[in-house]
């Protein structure tokens, strides 16, 4: 027996990997994520399945030093260079990000929403009701309230 198939059971994938590998490479998103992160989409798509087939699989990060990535071949961003990117990515600017919602063509007319509720609005009339401005009436309520009745006609 093998010492990896002890512990616990890994979770992953609930459908075959060939059929979820078809899906990812013809996902328009997944070829837009591919090229954000300047990798081959196949490539982009086998890290995608090597994490989805176990999800409690960490993540790798390696801290190369900048000297080593020029090695390698890498020119590494400046320090604003890297803020930058991570500014557009706040922004929504990024290819594959979210898009910018304060850039929407949202607007919030009286035409539209006349007559429905809103959570922003006030009610019509006025402020909203506080409770029965009788003394009496507020004396009985409080009185149903002490005695756990609600008032209705249960017995």
């Amino acid at each position: 027996m093998s010492q990896e198939n002890t512990g616990k059971p890994k979770r992953g994938l609930k459908r075959p990997i060939e059929v979820v590998r078809a899906e990812l490479l013809k996902d328009p998103e997944t070829k837009k994520i591919a090229e954000a992160v300047s990798m081959k989409l196949e490539d982009y798509v086998e890290l995608v399945l090597k994490y989805a087939q176990d999800k409690d699989k960490e993540a790798e990060v390696a801290v190369i030093s900048d000297e080593e990535l020029r090695r390698n071949g890498f020119n590494p961003l400046s320090t604003e260079e890297a803020a930058n990117i991570l500014i557009k990515g706040m922004k929504g600017e990024l290819p594959g990000s979210p898009p910018d919602f304060e850039a929407s063509k949202f607007t919030q007319d009286k035409a539209s929403t006349a007559g429905k509720p809103s959570l922003t609005s006030p009610p019509v009339g006025g402020a909203a009701p506080t409770g029965p401005q009788d003394p009496a009436a507020r004396q009985e309520l409080m009185d149903q309230l002490k005695k756990g009745s609600s008032g209705g006609n249960r017995p």
